[in-house]
């Protein structure tokens, strides 16, 4: 258990010092977060209504803030490429969420024109049966997400990189909240940047404890 949570310790770590540099992709992760915490309390009232939230705002802002703000060139504070951080990235990195969106914005489309989506259910009758449809397809596509990238590790790694990947996956919610409260407030006083000292800190304490070693 405890190289399990070692794992998802560092998987976390990894995520926010690679891809969290800017205060405006931490603002909309934390809305992201406090959109799923709603939508995980309306899983056990309406999958469909839920996934509708989790996909529509939080999907959505989430990967706006990575797609559009994040900064992609050569990273000063870790010392990488862009290019270096997309391979060695555990989830999905900015190629595989391109596919994953795509389906995403394609599902709508697809219920919409063939209705019933070939009969997987009955055609809607109204907008709010349609909208319920779509949100039970963004909800499986959700889950096979999760599922398909857990065996995928599983394959090329090993399954506990994928479990603690899943694991980080679905509690981020609730650690971004606590990550990232104070981004807006960073952003009203004018700092676009995180100057990221911890990480700073973290590499200099590294690189003191390897010239020890």
């Amino acid at each position: 258990m405890k190289d399990f949570l070692d794992l998802l310790r560092e998987q976390r770590w990894d995520d926010h010092r690679y891809y969290h540099h800017c205060r405006i992709n931490q603002s909309l992760h934390l809305l992201s977060a406090c959109c799923f915490v709603v939508a995980y309390g309306l899983l056990l009232v309406d999958p469909a209504w839920a996934a509708l939230l989790a996909w529509g705002v939080s999907m959505t802002s989430r990967q706006a803030g990575h797609f559009f703000f994040e900064p992609k060139g050569f990273d000063e504070i870790n010392q990488a490429t862009h290019d270096h951080k997309e391979a060695i990235k555990i989830g999905y990195n900015l190629r595989r969420k391109v596919v994953l969106m795509a389906l995403w914005a394609a599902s709508p489309v697809a219920l919409w024109l063939q209705p019933g989506l070939f009969g997987l259910y009955a055609p809607a009758t109204s907008f709010v049966e349609y909208l319920h449809q779509l949100g039970l397809i963004w909800f499986w596509l959700g889950v096979g997400g999760l599922v398909f990238r857990v065996l995928q590790l599983a394959v090329t790694r090993d399954l506990r990189t994928g479990l603690a990947w899943a694991t980080k996956i679905i509690t981020d919610p609730f650690h971004d909240i606590a990550l990232y409260h104070r981004a807006p407030l960073h952003l009203l006083r004018g700092e676009r940047m995180d100057p990221m000292h911890h990480v700073l800190m973290e590499r200099h304490n590294a690189g003191h404890g390897e010239q020890a070693a």
